[in-house]
């Protein structure tokens, strides 16, 4: 057995140098980073949304939406009572008799997952703790979306990167978990 990255596969016995992994790791990390950069990039921005109650941003000609405080209380209000198929009932209990009468908590606490979620994605710190506070509302709204019967692809979008970030680190690449040295040392952290 040898100490370097050889094998010893050769009929005569000479070694030969073990084959180049497929993906490099740093690209591999870079390419982590950028996923785990656009979805804070997301969250921080509806989190923005909801804190100064605006819902439109515009880059030149390009106009995007985002969702405040009050486009997500409708949101959730027509997705459970409006599109409604209950097919599972204990969402629409939830929402109905704890979530919609207590908005304003619960509005202000989505508001501060989104910021806190989307400032430990985009800095790269803690981003495992950062994708986990995310998958909090994340996975609330994939039961209420699956309650109704629509299954839509565009639920996955957010839930299996966010599953993806609370598991590997990624604040290694461009993030400050990298700039300050943190090592993983047990998850989630």
């Amino acid at each position: 057995m040898t100490t370097d990255h050889t094998t010893d596969s050769s009929p005569s016995g000479a070694e030969e140098p073990a084959p180049d992994p497929p993906v490099d790791a740093r690209l591999l990390a870079r390419g982590l980073a950028v996923i785990r950069i656009l979805m804070g990039v997301i969250f921080l921005s509806n989190g923005l949304a909801k804190l100064f109650g605006f819902r439109e941003v515009a880059f030149g000609p390009v106009v995007g939406n985002l969702i405040n405080r009050a486009d997500a209380r409708s949101i959730l209000d027509v997705e459970v009572n409006k599109n409604a198929q209950n097919l599972l009932p204990l969402i629409g209990r939830i929402t109905n008799d704890l979530v919609l009468p207590n908005f304003g908590f619960f509005g202000w606490a989505l508001t501060l997952v989104e910021l806190a979620a989307g400032l430990l994605l985009v800095l790269g710190l803690l981003p495992r703790i950062g994708a986990l506070l995310a998958l909090g509302p994340v996975v609330f709204l994939f039961f209420v979306y699956l309650s109704n019967d629509r299954w839509l692809p565009e639920r996955f979008v957010e839930l299996v990167p966010l599953l993806v970030l609370a598991v590997v680190p990624s604040g290694y690449a461009w993030g400050l978990d990298g700039r300050l040295g943190r090592r993983p040392r047990r998850w989630p952290l």
